[in-house]
């Protein structure tokens, strides 16, 4: 069995502030080390399931934030930004068993994490279809393009109440909680075992139904911040003005929109 795993930060237990996320600043230090140390939770419960390979995508920022000289031996590593549309699940592909999500964080335009946001914090919300969308709700759908069920999730109450939401069946570990600018949350060493169990428990399982429902077209909508913003954006082909300082691009194959959004959100 071989699985892949998309790793964020912002969902990460212990984290409250965007100098945590930061890797120009001290406190950044630390939380990679937390990131990291969940990742290789996540590996270690796919592991126990009977994984022979984990692929891991670092996804935040840089791309370049695991240590990885603590990830486990059967484990390949992605770093950096290849510029694929996929993104944040680039390497995945079609024959691995499931994705697995790690650190992930609430959608822009809500209050469940301090840092929440999707994507780039240059936009207040991204929609799909009508829906506020998440890194999650996109993640989730470019693995099923490749046939793969996302089967787990760790991040904040809010991201895995909306991963429930969309996935029904999904395992997820809530490793914190937002109130304003603050983070109530579990101790990492608690996420960590919790993180292990859940991954391990999950794979065991029938991962067959864990695919987000297939839509027959998709309208994706951004909400930029910044008018300027929405009007370099709207000169993609096949984009249009969506009302003030939203663009909106529409596509019957998902992959056109997460192509999309790949040049109108660089």
């Amino acid at each position: 069995m071989k699985v892949f795993v998309s790793a964020d930060i912002e969902g990460t237990a212990g984290i409250a502030h965007w100098d945590e996320a930061n890797r120009s600043h001290a406190d950044y230090r630390e939380f990679r080390a937390l990131m990291t140390a969940e990742v290789v939770a996540v590996c270690e419960g796919a592991r126990a399931a009977g994984a022979e390979e984990v692929v891991v995508k670092d996804a935040h920022d840089s791309g370049r934030n695991l240590i990885v000289d603590l990830l486990p031996d059967y484990v390949r590593i992605i770093r950096g930004w290849s510029g694929h549309p996929d993104g944040m699940m680039f390497g995945l592909a079609g024959g691995f068993a499931a994705a697995l999500y790690v650190g992930y964080h609430s959608k822009a335009g809500t209050e469940t994490n301090p840092l929440a946001h999707t994507t780039t914090t240059r936009i207040s919300r991204l929609l799909l279809n009508g829906e506020v969308a998440s890194e999650f709700t996109m993640n989730a759908r470019c693995a099923a393009g490749y046939g793969v069920p996302s089967a787990f999730l760790a991040g904040d109450a809010g991201i895995c109440a909306d991963a429930r939401a969309m996935v029904p069946g999904i395992a997820t570990v809530e490793t914190l909680e937002g109130a304003g600018r603050a983070a109530n949350s579990l101790s990492p060493a608690r996420a960590r075992a919790l993180i292990r169990e859940g991954v391990a428990k999950a794979l065991s399982g029938d991962l067959t139904e864990l695919m987000p429902q297939a839509a027959e077209s998709y309208e994706a909508v951004v909400e930029f911040c910044n008018p300027s913003d929405a009007y370099r954006a709207s000169w993609y082909p096949g984009a249009r003005a969506h009302g003030p300082r939203a663009v909106a691009i529409s596509a019957t194959d998902f992959f056109d929109i997460q192509r999309a959004l790949r040049f109108m959100l660089a």
